[in-house]
């Protein structure tokens, strides 16, 4: 496999994913890097998520990747900034994160490959697209962003 097959695979992987999340959540592209021998690409996900919600979000990730037979390498059960990596049977490392104001984060990356170039991805992404910088998660879901109740004693009267 080259850099370019390795990079349409990093998209697959992640197409794959963010399929699996309903309901859906806009994302955009955030960039590709190439190392020595590796690809790595970067989205980023425009829905917010709201703090209640994040652990459901991680659920439905994590429900997929191991469906995929990805294997956990690291869960950071962090309230604020969680994480979850993976690496797939072919060696693709595999993380989700999430960062400022609950802004969700994917990031592949394949393991060593033969060096060529790389294109951008084909597939448009399923959000606005920006010039310049990315900038913090600007779309609400009456799911994702919603500050539902966290479980815990009823407040008396």
């Amino acid at each position: 496999m080259d850099m370019q097959g390795a990079a349409e695979r990093a998209d697959a992987i992640f197409y794959a994913t963010v399929g699996e999340i309903k309901p859906e959540v806009e994302w955009v592209h955030r960039a590709t890097t190439t190392g020595s021998c590796d690809v790595t690409r970067y989205w980023t996900v425009m829905t917010e998520i709201s703090e209640q919600r994040r652990g459901n979000f991680l659920g439905v990730v994590e429900r997929s990747w191991k469906s995929s037979g990805y294997r956990i390498k690291t869960v950071s059960p962090s309230k604020e900034m969680p994480s979850i990596i993976v690496r797939s049977p072919d060696g693709f490392g595999i993380r989700v994160s999430f960062g400022y104001k609950g802004q969700a984060f994917f990031q592949v990356t394949s393991p060593c490959v033969d060096e060529s170039k790389v294109a951008a991805p084909e597939q448009v992404a399923n959000g606005r697209t920006y010039e310049g910088e990315i900038p913090t998660p600007n779309v609400r879901s009456g799911f994702w962003s919603a500050e539902a109740p966290v479980p815990g004693p009823s407040p008396s009267s």
